[in-house]
């Protein structure tokens, strides 16, 4: 451990670029030093270490705010299938910058509701609005006991064990028209099945208890309840609006 400290700090005098290659020469050279499944597996193992790391600058950068936000563009995804004057529920609201668009872009009134106290107080700073309010709770037991039209939830499913019976829950509560979801995509990368094949974790997230493949959300969303009236693939995410189907008593 003593040695390790004293490498840490010599290499905290390296200017950037040459700890950038120290750090890809020594990767560099102890793959090649190992047969090409645990080279992959070492790499990969490095690769999800720095993506949280990559992520927190992005907030970083960003003031605050992730650049996915400008970068991705996929609050105009819900703010152009929002109209004015609906009452719209965004489940898992986080810091409410998807709830603030919709409310000032598409006149709509939002409420949005997160389980975490640092989520909602963020929300409540930098997110307030006339149109939109905030509820600290968790959804699976704290679910509002009214009506809106639309409901959204944007990155926050696959975060779900029992996600069909939560939709059909939800629907059979709240009733609303619509729903816009936003999934993350399991094929978005070659290394996700590779990961998978090698017997690495291949999720984006930890918490993840699905990341999607097109058939398997179409699937889930059927037993659910739920019909797909769009649907695209960006920045590989499933985005879909969708509406109550014909449930198994034949029912709309």
């Amino acid at each position: 451990m003593q040695t390790l400290r004293f490498l840490l700090r010599i290499l905290d005098w390296f200017p950037t670029s040459q700890l950038e290659s120290f750090i890809c020469d020594l990767v560099a050279r102890r793959v090649a030093a190992l047969p090409a499944d645990e080279a992959l597996r070492f790499l990969f193992r490095l690769d999800a270490a720095f993506y949280p790391l990559q992520g927190q600058m992005a907030v970083a950068y960003g003031g605050g705010m992730h650049t996915k936000h400008r970068h991705m563009r996929y609050h105009d995804f819900f703010v152009q299938r929002v109209k004015p004057g609906e009452r719209v529920l965004d489940i898992g609201c986080g810091h409410g910058a998807v709830a603030y668009d919709i409310t000032e872009k598409a006149g709509a009134y939002v409420t949005g509701i997160d389980l975490s106290p640092e989520n909602i107080q963020q929300a409540h700073s930098h997110h307030s609005h006339p149109r939109v309010r905030y509820i600290l709770g968790d959804v699976l037991r704290d679910l509002p006991s009214e009506q809106f039209d639309v409901i959204i939830m944007s990155n926050v499913l696959e975060h779900l064990e029992d996600r069909v019976g939560f939709l059909r829950r939800v629907q059979a509560a709240i009733q609303p028209s619509r729903w816009l979801i936003r999934v993350p995509l399991f094929e978005r990368h070659w290394s996700v099945p590779l990961k998978e094949e090698l017997g690495l974790d291949y999720r984006l997230d930890l918490t993840h208890h699905i990341e999607y493949t097109q058939e398997g959300f179409s699937d889930e969303m059927q037993q659910a309840g739920l019909e797909i009236v769009h649907q695209e693939v960006r920045w590989g995410e499933i985005w879909a609006e969708l509406k109550p189907g014909e449930d198994i008593d034949g029912n709309a």
